[in-house]
């Protein structure tokens, strides 16, 4: 995932109360079990030495109606009385998560976000198409619209004569212009940063939006059937499309597997573990955080070990540090990605990262001599 929005969350001072709490209401009982997961949330806080004014803005953030479909949970950082961070997922969460520590603890939510696709879905015709944009956890659009619809001369009408060319040639252009209007309409999705893109439809229609896409940074994948008359009932037309959307995750995910180890393969441009990987995080290395969370959070890591690590809302002589919360924090505040992935994929460690340059710690440490030698 991209870490930009998380930026204003890292500077803000700790320490942080997070919380994450199923949150689906599904029979009549489900307001009274709501609150009685809140309550018990809160208590926990209480317990762990938060101060009340953040427990209480944690507390009326959690009150709040969720409107999508169960399941559906809810992660709510909060520092100082004030919320930074209040996101859903749409899974079920049996036990609640508490913390109350010196940063944010959302490597779940990392986690489930690196698993989901944002992603659009063109359904396309002669006429133009429906253009929606879907997270792949969530069966309702997040935005739709229709686009073309230019009609006139839209069928080939079976005229002879001379004039049956020149017919010919007015309704493909209609279908061109319409298919235009589609592919204009997808192509500003992908500029504010959808990188999938799912065609279904006519397919001649579709080779034309296809066609208009070639250059774009997006995936474009096809789906078969799928009419704009479609009310959502088409089951094999919805099998489509989750087979498309896993077999995208599952390439990301190999893609990323074949990068870390060709690199390691080559010693280059990489670093595995908590020590290298940090020391990488120091001198503003680190392009991509690979991380193993629940492998990560067993291990602790000092800041007085790693001189020049900065993490914002903790001072220097803070003590141990959970390693995931302190790298996810130090990876938002050098502009790294972070993806997750599990550790037998990392070389046997909990953490990875690819790097923007090469540079090994004994030539960073000759560097850093030099640098300090008078001349």
């Amino acid at each position: 995932m991209k870490t930009a929005a998380l930026t204003a969350l890292y500077q803000q001072q700790g320490p942080f109360a997070s919380v994450t709490i199923d949150v689906s209401r599904d029979d009549e009982h489900g307001a009274r079990e709501h609150e009685l997961r809140v309550r018990a949330a809160c208590d926990q806080l209480r317990e762990l030495g938060a101060e009340e004014e953040t427990v209480e803005a944690v507390a009326s953030r959690l009150r709040e109606q969720v409107s999508r479909p169960s399941p559906v949970s809810r992660v709510v950082v909060a520092a100082a009385g004030a919320v930074g961070l209040d996101e859903l997922m749409s899974v079920r969460v049996d036990q609640p998560m508490v913390s109350w520590s010196p940063l944010p603890d959302i490597s779940g939510w990392i986690a489930h976000l690196d698993g989901t696709t944002p992603f659009v879905l063109a359904i396309v015709d002669h006429e133009g198409g429906d253009v929606s944009t879907y997270t792949s956890d969530v069966p309702d659009p997040d935005e739709e619209a229709s686009v073309g619809g230019e009609t006139h001369h839209v069928h080939k009408v079976p005229v002879g004569g001379w004039s049956a060319l020149r017919y010919q040639h007015v309704t493909e252009n209609v279908w061109q212009r319409n298919a235009d209007a589609v592919s204009e309409q997808v192509i500003s999705h992908i500029r504010s940063g959808y990188r999938l893109v799912l065609l279904a439809g006519d397919p001649r229609s579709r080779a034309m939006v296809s066609d208009r896409l070639a250059d774009s940074m997006a995936t474009v994948m096809v789906v078969e059937g799928g009419t704009r008359a479609d009310d959502g009932g088409d089951d094999a037309f919805a099998q489509g499309i989750r087979e498309a959307l896993f077999e995208y995750t599952v390439a990301r995910r190999l893609e990323l597997s074949h990068e870390l180890q060709d690199r390691l393969g080559q010693g280059y441009a990489v670093a595995t573990g908590i020590k290298e990987v940090a020391d990488a995080f120091v001198r503003g290395q680190v392009d991509t955080l690979l991380l193993d969370p629940s492998a990560a959070a067993d291990i602790t890591l000092t800041l007085n070990d790693y001189p020049g690590l900065v993490l914002v809302p903790v001072d220097a002589d803070q003590g141990a540090l959970r390693a995931d919360q302190a790298l996810v924090a130090a990876a938002v505040l050098t502009s790294a990605d972070v993806r997750v992935s599990r550790r037998g994929t990392l070389a046997g460690s909990p953490v990875a990262a690819l790097l923007r340059w090469d540079q090994s710690p004994a030539d960073a440490q000759s560097s850093a001599l030099a640098e300090a030698t008078p001349l």
